[in-house]
């Protein structure tokens, strides 16, 4: 889905100021709020947004080739283009084609390592392999990305095939909103997990576009 921007358009469609220092963000849906409210709050005119939807995270062998489509879509309409992807399941497939486009994308194995910090993940990712982790978005839309392609709104007994082997539900909340943690917590108890919340604001996210 396109996320509307404040772009100004002339008659053929194109961007006023393309080539003179717009940079088009080509996002996952899932990030999309967290990116508008960075741009309000950081008042960054210069960034455009299109997400691609959420949903890719389903069948990540198809977010390369649809990042790749949105690159040759915009290219020439902008003076630089930036991936808001980390790998996210495609293998370093993802990278490899930034890097033959010439266009660069955010670091790290996915979005709930730079959430965190990409250092900080690390050093913990070790210890937590029996945990499960949510973020904003994944909080809010809990049933149509976990519930619902799991089966487990028809079929509550495959909770243990699938979550038996962790242990807790860590909610990495990106703003401090008590009724979605609340929600958070109701969903580690559906998931049968202890929990914990750790506020990480939008970590590396915020401190990559502020390069741009």
């Amino acid at each position: 889905m396109d996320t509307p921007s404040d772009t100004h358009l002339t008659e053929k469609g194109l961007p006023l100021a393309a080539g003179k220092g717009r940079i088009l963000l080509i996002a996952c849906g899932a990030l999309a709020r967290e990116i508008l409210d960075l741009k309000a709050a950081n008042r960054w005119t210069h960034l455009d947004l299109t997400c691609l939807p959420a949903k890719l995270h389903l069948y990540p062998e198809k977010i390369t080739d649809s990042v790749r489509a949105t690159v040759a879509k915009h290219r020439g309409q902008y003076a630089d283009i930036f991936v808001v992807y980390a790998d996210c399941g495609t293998g370093g497939m993802l990278q490899k084609a930034c890097d033959e486009m010439g266009v660069r994308m955010v670091a790290g194995p996915h979005c709930y390592s730079f959430f965190e910090g990409n250092d900080s993940f690390a050093k913990t990712a070790q210890t937590e392999i029996t945990t499960f982790y949510l973020t904003d978005f994944l909080v809010r839309q809990f049933d149509a990305f976990i519930m619902k392609p799991m089966g487990l709104d028809r079929h509550p007994e495959l909770r243990d095939m699938y979550f038996g082997n962790y242990e807790k539900l860590v909610y990495q909340a990106q703003t401090d909103d008590p009724a979605l943690t609340a929600k958070a917590e109701t969903c580690a108890q559906t998931l049968g997990l202890a929990f914990e919340r750790r506020f990480t604001g939008y970590g590396d996210l915020e401190e990559t576009l502020k390069t741009l």
